[in-house]
């Protein structure tokens, strides 16, 4: 009976004695490295781990001692007791080192994940240098975002975000700037903000095209500013991917081009003026050299000619025919007289003439010239005018441009003379009110041999008016519309000029932020003065016609309307009329590219509303801006 119940208590003691020692071995092999390693005060898991196995072996090996303790027994058969307390105190501390173990599990990746408790040094420097290489990764990545957002942020850009509804979800300090909003009131806002309603749905349109699939969209467009002033915009769209690589939004880049487009339309013209400065250079070379070979050949034909009809005194139907021959050549003779002009090749004799007195002058004479149906109109100069020019090739220009304005009033109309002071020249106006010129027959007209009408002239006409006023130091331009008429500008140099105190010699004062609604459907005439009214402190409105500035001002107010006089779908005076319905006394500022004289006399403008001559000076147009919002009412 003893011996079947001694062995399972042996095997018992047995078991616990192996578990005890089994679990000392392991602690030994993780606290032996640790400790080499030096790692015994920092790696906490390691050794909280060994004393796991250390607090088990001493468990088992208090197992193994009480089932010694326990085949002693007592004369009564019972166990000695006093070894079960401190067994289970045991087996409770144990318990407390294995939670502690599990604390450590989540820095150490330990049984929920991969992980050691130990690793060796090579491997803990090779491990050491690859989180700094992250590291160093994840910090450089982050100064580069932030360097980017920088960038973005304080870029004279305009940077904004816009989702696929066409709402602003970015706003860098570049569309602060440009646009006068800033992040908290842009954000979250339709495009209509800065773009205005009619230009949403372009807009609109574009982001479409992006979401489609292009990858870039550029354009040029109109924007308005917070204030109202325009803005001349080239705007760059991309699309915004997400991970997944859809498109959910549309990064929009803006940058203002006023003042590039105004430099790009001043060296066009500079080419412009090169260009023809060159044609005229090219085609007067090619007429004078014509007009030396022709004048010789002329001078033989006269010669022989008047020979040939000493000889025929007794054969009267001969010498009829060489005296036809002779006016032929006599008017052939003024043709190249006309192309010697144009070539500079005939000599004027310049003096101090008297512009007004010169269009008095040539009144008397062109009244026959031009005939019944066209009156003729002379505004002289408010002040002595003196040119240098010669007198007979003066009066050879005004004849001459009279004469094409006849020509262009078949069922009649006004011929307008005008002198006026521009700068250190005398200008010579002469306007009419006939059929005017297309914008390519304007550019040629003044082109030896060029002409509308074949068979009815040489087309030298002009021609000879354009050598004869840049011959004495001038220069000449033209502006016409068809339908409306056509004005000639002359300009002459002064001798002298009898000076009143002016008190347009300087700039007037600012603006002061006071608003112009500028109306003007030339591009770069609108910028030129949106230019110059914005740097003078004005705040500027801008539109192309007359039903466009209605809808730009909507119900804003301006202090004054700066319009074009000749519109498409509405003229200026009429635009004027429907304003002063809204603001009674509304300080108008009329502009045109034709004389005021002219404008006057077709009924298209009032006399004493306030003008602007295009091409305008920056001093033209703030003098007269001033004057007309400093006026009295009873006088606008």
């Amino acid at each position: 009976m003893a011996d079947r119940t001694i062995v399972p208590e042996q095997l018992y003691i047995l078991g616990n004695l192996v578990i005890m020692v089994a679990y000392a071995a392991i602690m030994m092999a993780i606290l032996v490295p640790v400790t080499r390693a030096k790692q015994l005060w920092s790696n906490k898991l390691a050794v909280t781990t060994a004393m796991i196995f250390f607090s088990c072996a001493v468990g088992h090996g208090l197992h193994a001692f009480m089932a010694i303790r326990s085949a002693q027994v007592d004369g009564h058969g019972h166990l000695q007791p006093g070894w079960e307390w401190p067994s289970a105190a045991w087996d409770m501390f144990t318990a407390l080192v294995g939670v502690y173990y599990w604390t450590l599990r989540r820095s150490y990746k330990v049984l929920l994940g991969g992980g050691s408790i130990f690793t060796s040094p090579g491997e803990q420097n090779r491990l050491s240098e690859a989180d700094a290489r992250e590291q160093a990764a994840l910090n450089a990545a982050e100064k580069h975002r932030a360097t980017l957002a920088a960038v973005v942020e304080h870029t004279d850009d305009a940077i904004i975000g816009v989702n696929l509804e066409g709402r602003v979800t970015a706003w860098n300090r570049g569309a602060e700037r440009l646009f006068g909003y800033n992040a908290g009131a842009a954000i979250g806002q339709p495009m209509s903000l800065f773009s205005g309603d009619t230009s949403t749905a372009d807009q609109m349109a574009m982001i479409a095209r992006v979401r489609h699939g292009e990858r870039h969209v550029h354009y040029e467009a109109r924007r308005v500013h917070r204030d109202g002033s325009p803005l001349e915009l080239s705007i760059n769209m991309a699309p915004i991917r997400d991970a997944a690589g859809s498109v959910t939004g549309v990064s929009v880049t803006a940058r203002e081009v006023s003042e590039m487009k105004a430099a790009a339309d001043e060296r066009r013209a500079e080419q412009d003026r090169a260009h023809q400065a060159q044609r005229m250079e090219s085609l007067g070379k090619l007429a004078g050299g014509l007009a030396h070979d022709f004048n010789n050949i002329l001078g033989i034909i006269v010669n022989y000619t008047e020979f040939a009809i000493d000889e025929t005194e007794d054969k009267p139907a001969v010498r009829e025919d060489l005296q036809h021959v002779r006016s032929a050549a006599d008017r052939a003779q003024g043709l190249t007289r006309q192309l010697l002009t144009f070539t500079r090749g005939a000599g004027a004799r310049a003096g101090d003439v008297d512009l007004n007195a010169a269009l008095e002058e040539a009144r008397e004479r062109l009244e026959p010239l031009v005939g019944e149906q066209v009156s003729i109109v002379v505004r002289p100069g408010p002040r002595p005018l003196t040119v240098r020019a010669d007198p007979g090739q003066l009066q050879q220009i005004l004849e001459q441009l009279a004469t094409n304005a006849r020509d262009a009033m078949e069922e009649g109309g006004t011929l307008v003379l005008e002198a006026a002071l521009a700068g250190d020249h005398g200008r010579l106006l002469v306007s009419d009110t006939g059929a005017g010129m297309t914008p390519d027959v304007a550019e040629r007209v003044f082109e030896p041999f060029f002409t509308t009408k074949p068979g009815k002239g040489a087309g030298m006409g002009l021609a000879a008016v354009y050598g004869m006023v840049t011959e004495g130091g001038g220069s000449i331009a033209v502006y016409s519309e068809p339908g409306v008429g056509t004005t000639f500008r002359v300009h002459l140099p002064l001798t002298t000029v009898a000076t009143t105190p002016d008190s347009r010699g300087t700039l007037p004062p600012s603006g002061d932020g006071r608003t112009i609604l500028v109306v003007e459907h030339e591009p770069a005439l609108m910028r030129a003065a949106t230019r110059i009214l914005t740097v003078a402190g004005y705040r500027v409105l801008a539109a192309a016609t007359g039903p466009e500035a209605l809808v730009v001002l909507g119900e804003r107010s301006a202090d004054a309307l700066i319009t074009d006089v000749v519109m498409p779908d509405m003229s200026g005076p009429r635009l004027a009329e429907l304003l002063r319905e809204r603001v009674p006394g509304l300080p108008v500022i009329y502009m045109s590219g034709y004389s005021a004289g002219m404008l006057d006399v077709s009924g298209m403008l009032d006399p004493a509303a306030p003008f602007v001559e295009k091409p305008f000076t920056a001093h033209d147009l703030l003098h007269t801006v001033h004057e007309a919002l400093h006026r009295t009412p009873s006088t606008v």
